[in-house]
């Protein structure tokens, strides 16, 4: 008898994706507790190593060297990955609140987000500075100033060690540039006091051999829009300011009722808070037991104490403890490349110490973009044949990419004999069938997904925008919903949870569509599946396929390429940011879009068959043929890197078939790539296409016009 999939019974949440819940979830890829569904919460795709920071500024690294991607790693994990800041942690009632989430229930959580600033508090600070945390704001606004001409004026606030790195590494970039610059460091207090009296006098002296003023126990009063004003009434010219000054706990943690030490949460040796379902690592914790400096040599070698630690939580293996050693290495950049080692009140500096410290970061980074290959199950001994010709050479794909070919399902449908009914209308082409009801005109679909994404409010989201696409391309108004969804197994306590999760977003989605969810059905299998039954009703005769006229233009009101980057996220080939720019094109709805293109004479959604399918069959509908526009057609963002590197999803093959007369390679490929939640492709008058374009553009939506109708049969490339 085959095995089921274990069931899940217990919650990890991991708060913050810092390095050392990114350690964690590294060694969880490697050896998963089962039973337990891991998340990971954390404002964006891509947290940045900080260490790498200054070389960064400095011109050494590129933007996205500094860049771990919790995308790959919470899929090498396992994990579901929520993208948003946490804003509270009810330790009583054991959830997690996110704006614009349900809240997150846990039975273990772990809280690893490190520290924030009082910056933004300075007056005029927000107004004219840019803190140098989170790293993107910052990056761009350095990048751009970098590309000015003229002279430069900069200053830093802070002279703690973060403080001092950055502000040699501007100043080297800015004399790389050749750009004549002021360069100030401000500090209220003794700049460099976390350091040795010999590395403190090596810093000063790299710095005055950059041009940098230091200027110390001093306060500030305000920033201006190209100075900084100082409590002792001196202006300080500079059009651009940061702060590496003031790090303090983030205000919610205030709030959960653990017990804090000036505001960080206490945790034991064990590294768990007051209350043992909760543990704190990082620059966020308090060690109570053996006080150390925020600094992240710490954080990182907390990350095997805390995976074991959670473990034992959960219900496997005994706690340890974690021993924090007495001091430990400084590596400081100095601007070029050239940094400073301290350690025991020795310190070293030059070319060599730098070589040494870019070593160390790179190896660490390594360690979460090399992640191993985790081998499949091997099958059993004896199989039927064919099996291992079924299962293929990777994960059969989730949404779209899960389909049933076109051709089986035509096969399939066409054996059934045909309604005479003269309230119902189908409409086979569009997925959907026009219900006459007394004098009200109805059209009803339906449309369920395959999970890809391990988040269900995510996941839920994406299934409502796409059950609602042939609704919305037949320009009706949504009005009713049935759901339907596959729970996998897990425990009553987690089935609540997860139930709670969906129904809140979905209701809100149809809500937001106009819809109201009437009720549903749901059952319990081997992974999960969300989808929805929708009505719409039409004031006018609906949009089909078949009122398409040769000379009509042809509008895409989404790009392409969604198909390519799940199936790429699933292998872990893909680039978070990537994926994440995909998802907010997924769970974009198409209701205003819809509303503007209310006068086209066909339209469509495109999804699993591809563009090229469903526009193939718009086509045959309307009896007519298409020329597309390749060079006009919008792609995601990674889409084509990944195509062009053969990723493909399990659908395309069908898809291609479908098209035969088409050419293939290059961007060409991903017309016959499925997309979930994919946009609404409308046949209009040729006059009307570049006003109803920009006023898709106006509403949000990445429309262009991707080619035309013509009389003869087929479709063809132009460009």
């Amino acid at each position: 008898m085959q095995t089921p999939p274990l069931p899940l019974t217990r919650d990890l949440v991991l708060i913050g994706g810092g390095h050392t819940h990114a350690l964690v979830l590294r060694k969880w890829g490697m050896n998963p507790l089962p039973g337990v569904r891991v998340t990971v919460i954390n404002p964006g795709p891509t947290p940045p190593y900080s260490g790498m920071l200054p070389g960064f500024v400095a011109g050494h690294y590129a933007r996205e060297d500094l860049d771990i991607d919790l995308v790959r790693l919470a899929r090498f994990a396992g994990a579901r990955l929520i993208l948003g800041p946490a804003t509270g942690l009810d330790p009583e009632r054991r959830v997690v609140q996110v704006p614009g989430h349900p809240e997150i229930g846990f039975d273990v959580a772990s809280v690893n987000v490190g520290i924030t600033s009082d910056m933004p508090d300075l007056p005029g600070f927000a107004d004219h500075a840019v803190p140098a945390k989170p790293l993107g704001p910052f990056a761009a606004r350095w990048a751009a100033y970098l590309q000015g001409s003229g002279p430069a004026s900069v200053a830093v606030i802070g002279g703690g060690v973060a403080g001092v790195e950055l502000v040699m590494a501007m100043a080297h970039a800015l004399r790389v540039r050749n750009r004549k610059a002021q360069v100030t460091l401000i500090d209220r207090d003794r700049a460099l006091s976390a350091v040795g009296s010999k590395a403190a006098a090596t810093l000063r002296r790299t710095m005055h051999g950059l041009g940098i003023d230091c200027i110390e126990q001093t306060g500030i009063l305000r920033v201006g829009p190209d100075h900084v004003e100082l409590a002792d009434g001196r202006h300080i010219a500079a059009d651009f300011v940061t702060g590496a000054a003031g790090a303090r706990p983030y205000d919610w943690i205030a709030q959960t009722g653990l017990a804090l030490h000036e505001g960080f949460i206490r945790v034991s040796s064990h590294l768990q808070s007051s209350d043992p379902s909760v543990f704190a690592a990082g620059d966020c914790a308090h060690l109570s037991e053996d006080p150390r400096p925020k600094a992240g040599v710490f954080a990182v070698r907390e990350a095997p104490v805390l995976f074991d630690n959670l473990r034992a939580a959960l219900g496997a293996g005994r706690m340890r403890r974690y021993r924090p050693q007495k001091d430990y290495l400084k590596l400081i950049s100095l601007g070029e490349k050239s940094a400073l080692a301290e350690r025991l009140g020795t310190s070293f500096s030059g070319p060599l110490m730098w070589r040494w410290k870019d070593r160390i970061d790179r190896k660490f980074m390594d360690r979460f973009r090399d992640l191993p290959r985790m081998a499949a199950p091997p099958l059993p001994r004896h199989h039927a044949a064919g099996l291992r010709e079924a299962l293929g050479d990777k994960p059969m794909c989730g949404g779209c990419g899960a389909k049933v070919g076109r051709g089986a399902l035509r096969a399939a449908l066409s054996a059934l004999p045909g309604s005479d009914r003269p309230d119902i209308t189908p409409l086979p082409g569009d997925d959907a069938a026009l219900l006459t009801v007394g004098t009200a005109r109805m059209v009803m679909t339906t449309d369920h997904l395959r999970a890809f994404v391990a988040d269900p409010v995510l996941m839920t989201r994406i299934a409502a925008v796409h059950a609602l696409g042939d609704i919305w391309a037949m320009g009706a108004a949504p009005n009713a919903a049935t759901a339907t969804l596959i729970l996998p197994r897990m425990s009553a306590q987690l089935q609540n949870r997860t139930m709670a999760e969906i129904m809140e977003t979905a209701t809100r989605a149809m809500r937001q569509a106009g819809a109201e969810i009437v009720g549903g059905h749901s059952s319990m299998g081997d992974e999960m599946t969300i989808g929805f039954t929708v009505t719409g009703l039409c004031d006018t005769a609906p949009i089909t396929l078949s009122g398409g006229r040769p000379g009509d233009a042809l509008l895409l009101t989404k790009p392409l390429g969604s198909g390519v980057l799940m199936a790429a996220e699933m292998s872990g080939d893909a680039r978070g940011d990537w994926v994440q720019a995909a998802y907010d094109l997924m769970t974009q709805p198409q209701g205003e879009a819809a509303r503007i293109l209310s006068a086209a004479h066909a339209m469509t959604d495109v999804t699993g068959f591809g563009l090229a399918g469903h526009l193939a069959g718009l086509c045959e509908a309307s009896g007519c043929g298409a020329i597309l526009d390749l060079n006009a057609m919008p792609v995601m963002d990674g889409a084509l890197e990944l195509s062009h590197d053969g990723i493909r999803s399990t659908l395309f093959a069908d898809n291609r078939a479908i098209v035969p007369e088409l050419p293939e390679g290059g961007k060409a490929d991903l017309l016959f790539d499925p997309q979930t939640a994919g946009g609404l492709l409308a046949a209009v008058q040729p006059d009307a296409a570049m006003a109803l374009r920009d006023r898709l553009r106006a509403a949000g939506y990445p429309a262009e016009i991707v080619g035309e109708l013509v009389e003869a049969p087929g479709l063809k490339l132009r460009g």
